[in-house]
């Protein structure tokens, strides 16, 4: 049998009666996820600063599978705002017991050439607001006494380094650390930690930036032992079993999704 790229992986209803959170969830693999999540029958709350595309989202989730999708204004940078996410949520839906932290900065840049605001940007909104998101929730998740699930985006120059992203490597290996570290304090609380590290992943902002036309991606495809580009219907998939009770003996554990790049390039 031969499954398609674009195709879903878990049943229907796989996560009904869930309430679940995804910061950055108005474009791209926010977006994809979130729609998974919908699809499989959870409550859906999707977050970024940017009210009018997470709107436009939350519509087009909601008629495709006659759900609840609800936007929320947010700066992750803050934690009176996340705080006021989590109180949001709770008054909605009562419950919360997904969190994706998808939300992210980045940009290339020469490290010698980087100022500390830009520094400081990326590592606020990256590592200080995953904190803040999966502090708040965890509370929350404690709270309700039924566990949870908290899955982080990562990516793997932070395991293998890369040039021109310290900022944004040096944010995310915090990130995959917290991941571990937390799963370890907070597995007593039935509270389920992993993350997701993508490769090269079609229709998304760092493919279109990075590899805007055929030549720059035949040129990435040679460092791809499979030979494409990842989709994001694929991440979808991946998160959304790492969410589900499916995956419930799955804890601080971080998935490498890109083709085997990592492998032949080291990036």
């Amino acid at each position: 049998m031969s499954i398609s790229y674009a195709e879903s992986m878990l049943p229907r209803g796989s996560l009904t009666g869930k309430t679940a959170i995804v910061t950055g969830g108005g474009t791209g693999l926010g977006k994809a996820m979130a729609h998974e999540f919908a699809r499989l029958g959870s409550n859906v709350v999707i977050a970024s600063r940017k009210m009018e595309v997470l709107e436009e989202t939350a519509q087009e989730i909601s008629e495709t599978y006659q759900c609840s999708v609800v936007p929320f204004s947010l700066d992750i940078r803050s934690s009176d705002k996340v705080q006021e996410l989590m109180d949001f949520v709770i008054k909605k839906f009562n419950n919360i017991d997904i969190l994706v932290n998808n939300a992210a900065g980045n940009f290339i840049v020469d490290s010698l050439a980087m100022s500390d605001n830009a520094w400081n940007s990326v590592i606020n909104i990256v590592l200080n607001g995953t904190w803040y998101c999966s502090q708040r929730a965890a509370r929350q998740m404690i709270k309700q006494k039924n566990g949870g699930s908290i899955l982080n985006l990562a990516t793997t120059y932070a395991t293998f380094g890369g040039p021109k992203t310290v900022h944004s490597a040096a944010a995310k290996a915090g990130v995959i650390s917290m991941t571990k570290s937390l799963a370890s304090e907070w597995g007593k609380h039935d509270i389920r930690l992993n993350a997701i590290s993508p490769g090269p992943i079609l229709e998304t902002g760092a493919v279109d930036a990075l590899y805007p036309d055929e030549e720059k991606q035949s040129e990435m495809l040679k460092n791809i032992p499979l030979n494409r580009f990842g989709t994001k219907q694929e991440i979808a998939n991946l998160a959304s079993y790492l969410v589900s009770d499916y995956s419930k003996y799955i804890t601080g554990s971080s998935f490498i999704i890109d083709g085997g790049r990592s492998l032949s390039k080291g990036m």
